[in-house]
């Protein structure tokens, strides 16, 4: 007879009790272990970051940006503990010393080969059911962008060379094709 396995539940003092450098994100009881982002990971991140700040900075916006690492409790509690790529939130009531709690209102998550299938599914569900406005996937593997409205329940695919519409401002787009991949 097999014994049973035993399930492990992981909790925020995981995640607290990690050595020095290590990152992970929980969601609902499972660790995920976060790899070291290549240099177009990094580039992504800080372009969009810079050009969202610029933005929000040039109509003196209240929106805050904060790039990876970034603590986000997805649902204003400790059972979901994300760190996206970037995220923008607008209700600086969200915001404590220790990262957001609640749901930021635009996440954007640039891909790479290990969370390919957190990005697009789990991550995807996640933000949807949590209540995140605005959710972009930067495929630079695929040169695609997926930019998913939740408020309107819509969905658009956008690929390097276009200009993407940015839903949660009335006149603000970000052209990809100005941003380089070499």
């Amino acid at each position: 007879m097999d014994a049973a396995r035993k399930i492990e539940y992981y909790t925020i003092d995981d995640i607290y009790n990690l050595p020095e450098g290590q990152r992970a994100e929980l969601i609902d009881g499972e660790l995920y272990m976060l790899a070291t982002p290549n240099r177009i990971h990094q580039r992504f991140v800080m372009e969009l970051s810079f050009r969202i700040r610029n933005y929000i900075g040039s109509k003196n916006g209240e929106c805050e940006v904060y790039p990876a690492p970034f603590a986000v409790f997805l649902n204003a509690n400790n059972d979901i503990y994300l760190e996206p790529d970037i995220s923008v939130i607008c209700d600086k009531g969200k915001l404590t010393d220790n990262g957001c709690m609640g749901a930021p209102d635009w996440i954007i998550e640039i891909v790479s080969p290990s969370s390919r299938p957190m990005d697009y599914n789990k991550k995807l569900f996640k933000y949807r059911t949590a209540g995140v406005r605005e959710y972009w996937i930067v495929d630079p593997i695929k040169q695609l962008i997926m930019v998913y409205h939740f408020e309107h329940d819509t969905f658009e695919q956008y690929s390097f060379s276009d200009k993407v519409k940015v839903g949660i401002y009335e006149d603000f787009e970000i052209d990809f094709e100005g941003i380089s991949i070499e």
